[in-house]
């Protein structure tokens, strides 16, 4: 347990200090999402109808900016062969890369998402939902990055190859994530059988992903 957090520790020193990394998946997040309010016009009703497909939509394209430096730096000085070698179970080391993911990424767009909702109209009611279906979401966009970056280590020309193998997967969590904002914004009363299903495909990649990420890097360095 002392050396994945250490491993977690490391990785997030390591993200601090190239802290313009998370400024960059922010401000994507940020000026991307401003944009659809010029493509579909100023009018509130229909900002606020599209306002919770737009942030989540911004956050999984967000979340992809930083999966390819997830693996590569560790792949090419070595230190990925040094954790394969090491007493440390690779699947612990891919749930740690992927929580580390999380914190440097995943968690700035929960902070900055209640901004662009903002800007896009989206009625104040949805907005605790919107944070639960983030809160729920981001952690699985972070493990299956963290499975698309293994599946792609070492591979030319491979953030092209992740965002085609990572984006089908993203869809059912971003499906069910907007589903539960709009439920919310509409008034419905089924918001939560929405959050419930994004609860158990969350608890499902938790369970997968890292032994199919493991694999993966064993393939890739093997």
């Amino acid at each position: 347990m002392t050396a994945a957090f250490a491993l977690l520790l490391r990785d997030l020193r390591l993200g601090l200090r190239q802290s313009i990394d998370v400024a960059i998946v922010v401000l994507f997040f940020l000026a991307a999402g401003i944009l659809f309010p010029f493509a579909v016009g100023p009018a509130p009703g229909t900002l606020s109808q599209i306002a919770g497909g737009v942030v989540l939509v911004m956050a999984a394209l967000a979340a992809l900016l930083s999966l390819d430096r997830l693996y590569q730096p560790d792949y090419e000085d070595g230190s990925l062969d040094g954790l394969i070698l090491s007493p440390l179970s690779l699947e612990v080391v891919a749930l740690m890369k992927a929580l580390s993911h999380w914190l440097s990424t995943g968690l700035p767009l929960m902070v900055a998402a209640p901004l662009l909702a903002l800007m896009l109209n989206l009625p104040a009611e949805a907005y605790l939902p919107m944070l639960a279906a983030l809160g729920l979401a981001t952690p699985i966009l972070s493990l299956l990055g963290g499975l698309g970056a293994a599946l792609t280590l070492g591979s030319r020309r491979g953030g092209v190859l992740l965002t085609f193998i990572i984006l089908p997967l993203y869809v059912p969590v971003l499906i069910f994530a907007v589903a539960a904002i709009d439920a919310a914004r509409l008034g419905f009363a089924g918001q939560q059988n929405f959050l419930f299903i994004l609860a158990g495909l969350a608890l499902a990649t938790l369970a997968l992903t890292p032994w199919a990420t493991a694999s993966a890097l064993r393939q890739a360095v093997g």
